[in-house]
């Protein structure tokens, strides 16, 4: 079974007991060549689509090591999904990703 992931507080119609707080988190490094050319559409405007990209990949590998850890406690869900950005150093920037791992009852 997989486990339901939602950023509501409950699941509608089910009693639940918490397991605790789960986690995920990526660090990722801008590519030199993609950063000079983002930089110059920049300029332009638009969307930056390499680094929306690599927000979204960052996104997938938190996830998946949150949804990992929760296995790994027997959880049915996690709620209260939220999600975080931070910069960790020039040109590397944190995802993480965390919630409350829950079991029905």
């Amino acid at each position: 079974m997989d486990i339901i992931l939602t950023t509501a507080d409950e699941i509608p119609g089910r009693t639940c007991e918490v397991i605790g707080i789960v986690k995920g988190n990526t660090i990722q490094t801008k590519n030199i060549g993609r950063d000079f050319t983002q930089g110059l559409k920049s300029l332009v405007g638009g969307e930056l689509e390499a680094y929306t990209k690599l927000l979204s990949e960052a996104r997938e590998v938190a996830t998946d090591r949150m949804v990992k850890e929760a296995r790994g406690l027997g959880a049915d869900a996690i709620v209260c999904i939220r999600y975080s950005t931070a910069s960790v150093m020039q040109g590397a920037a944190e995802m993480m990703v965390y919630g409350t791992a829950v079991r029905f009852v």
